[in-house]
């Protein structure tokens, strides 16, 4: 009978376990190569055992064939049981049902069937060739990167198909008429009459099949091996990448994953600024502790951050209670001053809803100012051990004074003429009066020499 199989990704040894632990970007990788191995070695193996139930019908035509369909059925249940079972990390359960796998396929190739009326030999069972389906089991096995569960597959497949063996070699009942019928019928050639002989079991050629399936065994292993440090190392890049990314915006950090030198060399560029600041704050922290003002700038900032990534913009800096972010950088975008304005509306409506919250708790209401402005910087790093990447230039000083003027005119926002005329060159709204802004031409900033046209969203 020849049955194939497809064999499950067997559990990881505890010494992996124990990184996974220490490593959840490992743990999240190998979890997820765990489930898609099981689902895809357990529908494999349905696959193989329905084609295998056809098979056997058009080979064995007789009603005692159904026995071989029970043995494929058992290995269809088996492989459904430990899919339910499988995770990663060590599990007792799944190494039991793995090798109970290999016992019912060892089971199915070599005990004769019982219902069947041929009276055949023990030993012609090993002369189908089916261990050969065994390999399927072993390759299969790498699903789960174990390279110690691999090495384990191929050790029990070489145990419990030799001990069948010579199990069998040892009981099976002596037929000396017949080998020596053979015998005279090959004219006494030694060497040609185990070929013809039904009842020889060839162990010399067991034990050949043994050795080949171990010697692969440990080749899959250490190639298992390695890709399981390949897993290492990517979820070592992974975790470095987060790590980043809590201290940098994505694009940025995309722009640094990507390149070798992405943001060494220094230019110019057209970018829009925002500034926001937490308007009262040295009176709304006065009648707080330490512990109660970290966590108010930690919900305030967690809340502004989302929106600056959410409309594409890169955290430049936190500022105490206000935070810098840009639109354009590291590389310029076709809507940078939209998103900036865009950003900045959000920015009050997440606020706006937060109040909310702090109302029905009986908290005070947090107001901030903020300023946003788009023209001429110069970008790149500076520094010279640690690198920090920056946006400088007068157009920041411009943004940092709008922001400082929404206390003036008593507004929640305040742009310039030059975002204004760039959100219009962007496609974008060129009326900001009716989007509730009111304007205010030819107006001072504190430090420049030039007044300039505001536009003034009011509280």
């Amino acid at each position: 009978m020849a049955i194939t199989a497809s064999a499950p990704a067997p559990a990881l040894d505890s010494d992996e376990a124990i990184f996974t632990q220490e490593s959840p970007y490992a743990l999240d990788a190998l979890t997820e190569h765990k489930r898609n191995g099981l689902e895809l070695a357990v529908r494999a193996r349905w696959i193989a055992m329905a084609v295998t139930s056809a098979f056997l019908v058009y080979v064995i035509p007789e009603w005692d064939v159904l026995y071989y369909h029970f043995i494929l059925a058992l290995l269809c249940l088996n492989g459904w049981l430990i899919r339910r079972v499988g995770r990663v990390g060590q599990s007792r359960l799944e190494m039991l049902l793995i090798f109970a796998d290999l016992a019912i396929m060892t089971a199915g190739m070599v005990i004769p069937n019982p219902f069947s009326s041929e009276d055949l030999p023990l030993a012609i069972q090993y002369r189908y060739g089916n261990f050969i389906y065994f390999f399927i089991i072993l390759a299969a096995g790498t699903l789960a990167y174990s390279w110690r569960t691999v090495i384990a597959i191929g050790s029990w497949t070489v145990l419990i198909w030799l001990s069948a063996a010579f199990t069998a070699w040892w009981f099976a009942a002596p037929q000396s008429g017949m080998s020596a019928a053979l015998l005279a019928a090959v004219e006494g050639n030694q060497a040609l009459a185990p070929f013809v002989d039904p009842t020889d079991f060839a162990l010399h050629q067991r034990l050949q099949e043994a050795i080949v399936f171990f010697l692969v065994a440990v080749t899959l292993a250490v190639s298992s091996r390695r890709f399981y440090q390949l897993i290492q190392n990517n979820a070592v890049l992974e975790r470095e990448r987060a790590n980043l990314s809590r201290y940098f915006s994505p694009n940025v950090v995309q722009q640094l994953s990507q390149n070798d030198e992405p943001l060494k060399q220094t230019r110019r560029q057209d970018v829009a600024i925002l500034f926001i600041d937490i308007i009262g704050f040295t009176r709304l922290a006065a009648d707080r502790d330490a512990y109660q003002v970290i966590d108010l700038l930690r919900d305030f900032h967690g809340r502004m951050e989302r929106e600056v990534f959410r409309h594409e913009g890169t955290l430049d800096k936190y500022l105490g209670d206000g935070l810098m972010a840009t639109f354009g950088t590291p590389l310029a975008g076709p809507k940078d001053a939209t998103n900036a304005l865009i950003c900045a509306r959000a920015m009050l409506t997440s606020l706006a809803d937060w109040n909310a919250e702090r109302r029905r708790y009986g908290e005070s209401e947090i107001r901030v100012g903020i300023g946003v402005h788009f023209g001429e910087t110069v970008i790149g790093n500076i520094g010279a051990n640690r690198l920090e990447y920056a946006v400088i230039g007068n157009a920041v000083n411009i943004a940092a004074r709008l922001e400082e003027r929404t206390r003036e005119l008593e507004a929640q926002l305040v742009i310039s003429e030059a975002l204004r005329q760039q959100v219009q060159a962007e496609g974008g709204p060129a009326n900001l009066e009716r989007a509730g802004f009111a304007r205010y031409p030819a107006s001072e900033l504190r430090g420049l020499t030039r007044s300039m046209t505001l536009w003034a969203l009011p509280r």
